[in-house]
């Protein structure tokens, strides 16, 4: 099984459409036999899932994400658990034990507006016109 997260020192990014990095873990039996982090390349939202496919992911862990890259991501055949935050190896860890908490209708509503804040990342926050959840 490969898995991978959207990451940035360590932590899971909480922007799908805007990680600069996956890290990706192959594991088998329980157990993680490696793991790489590779750059995006500067995809975005609509190329990322294609990105994921081409490293023949099964699944992804992340925080917040848009309904175009979740069904993009069933279209490619890749699971999705999102809503997660904290440390990337601990939540692999966790999904691998079937402990990892995740919420399975997480998204991400702000695409339809533009954000004034530079480094603005989504969380489980709202900025007064979106929220991710």
């Amino acid at each position: 099984m490969r898995i991978a997260v959207t990451y940035e020192n360590g932590m899971i990014f909480q922007h799908f459409g805007h990680t600069a990095a996956f890290k990706l873990y192959d594991a088998e039996n329980g157990a993680v036999l490696s793991a790489a982090v590779v750059p995006t390349g500067d995809s975005g939202h609509g190329a990322l899932a294609g990105f994921l496919a081409a490293q023949r992911v099964d699944a992804l862990i992340c925080g917040g994400i848009g309904g175009g890259a979740r069904t993009a991501l069933a279209e490619a055949g890749i699971r999705l658990y999102g809503g997660v935050s904290g440390e990337a190896d601990e939540a692999v860890k966790a999904l691998l034990a079937g402990t990892l908490a995740y919420d399975p209708d997480v998204h991400c509503d702000h695409h339809a507006h533009e954000h004034r804040e530079e480094a603005h990342t989504c969380g489980s926050h709202g900025c007064g016109e979106h929220a991710c959840k």
